[in-house]
């Protein structure tokens, strides 16, 4: 593999990092720094193997298999009852999910343009669905992931040098990256289970293994997704070093204030690219993933009329992106929207998490070679209990605020749903493991 092809190879998969560093990401990750320093680093760089985790899962299932995310869940359940409801929770919660916070990712990109440009929110958010609209027309899914790749690439750039220069102590880093801990403040720990959800998205696995060519090489895939999402972690992390700047209660004017006391005017307008690519990119792929799992589904008995160029393939991005449009001038909120994607992500991160696990153990699957190791097996387990908790957590929470409104949900809730994690992960390890070695 020359030297050009790995630079290519980690532009391609630098897509899934363009997926979770979204304005949601930026704001959390900054957030973390402002409240708490460096203390939360350690929940990123768990995020960031969990998630490097999973996607190479996700990629390798379809290298091995033929069938991507999609196909795999529904051909698992095709002679089953069940088979209707578990494609409506991943259509449901994919779809409902993408247009729902595609108005944060437009209105992201444009806090960050605001920083910068003095113009009016609406015209920034035509300006930007308009560039979001030509990237997803081009009808090749590799140029469009080569693109988003160099747009976070000089995103990542930007907020490395940016962290460079507040100047905080490397051993202090390297403590809070290393040493895990949890300070007692109750939004702490929230933020962790934000750090981590925000990294760890479900229709991120979908967009990878959408993406995943089937006559590409495993060792070639895990290189380039290797790399691009710890570059992706990295960047991340640069994100709340940049956050510690901020004295006072976290606001996106107090961190360019921050910033322009140390840097001058390039602060602002640093953090403003920054901001405008996390938006932008994050605009780009949750219509994509949307377009991309609606393929997976439906796609398979005439798959050229699901091509990245056909009207089938674009209908699910445009609608996405139309939603978004709409409530980002509007400045209209879709409650419902958001509050029902809550509830079905909450659920479907752990059913994909089980899922893929189960799957990447079927040896008929993916063959003798590619099912999983040991040391992928226990490392993914931690990580579906982990799920487990943010998906119960989130999903418990939009029922809690629907009758306690305005109220923080107990700490025993929390408990009951860490309990039934280890319960669910230890009858998940269970049957697998038997499945396996029958």
């Amino acid at each position: 593999m020359s030297t050009k092809s790995r630079i290519l190879n980690i532009l391609f998969w630098s897509v899934v990092s363009a997926a979770f560093i979204g304005p949601g990401t930026i704001t959390t990750a900054a957030k973390s720094g402002a409240m708490f320093g460096t203390e939360l680093l350690w929940a990123l760089l768990f995020s960031t193997i969990a998630c490097l985790v999973l996607q190479e899962a996700s990629a390798r299932l379809t290298i091995a298999s033929g069938k991507n995310l999609g196909q795999a869940i529904a051909f698992q359940f095709e002679n089953k009852k069940s088979k209707i409801a578990i494609l409506i929770l991943v259509i449901g919660a994919i779809v409902v999910g993408a247009a729902a916070y595609e108005m944060g990712n437009i209105i992201g990109a444009v806090a960050g343009s605001q920083l910068v440009f003095n113009l009016p929110a609406w015209g920034f958010v035509l300006i930007i669905a308009a560039l979001a609209a030509i990237v997803l027309s081009i009808p090749s899914l590799k140029i469009i992931s080569t693109i988003m790749g160099v747009i976070v690439a000089f995103m990542g750039i930007i907020f490395l040098v940016t962290a460079l220069t507040i100047q905080i102590p490397f051993s202090e880093i390297l403590k809070g990256a290393f040493i895990p801990r949890i300070p007692k403040n109750p939004e702490a720990g929230l933020l962790v289970l934000g750090l981590i959800g925000t990294t760890i998205v479900p229709y991120n696995l979908f967009l990878g293994s959408g993406i995943t060519a089937k006559n590409q090489g495993v060792n070639e895939m895990r290189f380039g997704i290797t790399v691009a999402i710890i570059l992706g972690g990295i960047f991340s992390m640069a994100v709340l070093i940049v956050g510690t700047s901020v004295v006072g209660t976290f606001s996106f004017e107090n961190l360019a204030s921050a910033l322009t006391d140390k840097m001058g005017t390039a602060g602002k307008y640093m953090l403003g690219f920054g901001l405008f690519a996390a938006g932008f990119t994050s605009a780009v792929t949750a219509p994509l993933a949307s377009a991309i799992t609606i393929k997976s589904v439906f796609g398979n008995k005439k798959p050229e009329k699901w091509n990245p160029g056909s009207w089938n393939f674009r209908l699910g991005w445009i609608l996405v992106l139309l939603a978004g449009i709409v409530f980002a001038i509007t400045n209209i909120k879709p409650i419902p929207a958001i509050i029902l994607a809550q509830a079905l992500n909450g659920f479907l991160l752990p059913f994909i998490s089980i899922f893929l696990f189960v799957a990447v153990n079927n040896k008929k699957l993916m063959g003798e070679k590619w099912a999983n190791s040991m040391i992928l097996n226990i490392a993914m387990i931690l990580i579906i209990a982990i799920t487990i908790v943010i998906g119960l957590n989130n999903a418990t929470k939009v029922f809690h605020n629907m009758f306690f409104p305005g109220q923080t949900s107990p700490n025993w809730l929390l408990q009951i749903i860490a309990g039934l994690s280890v319960i669910i992960t230890i009858l998940v390890w269970k049957q697998t493991t038997k499945r396996k070695n029958e």
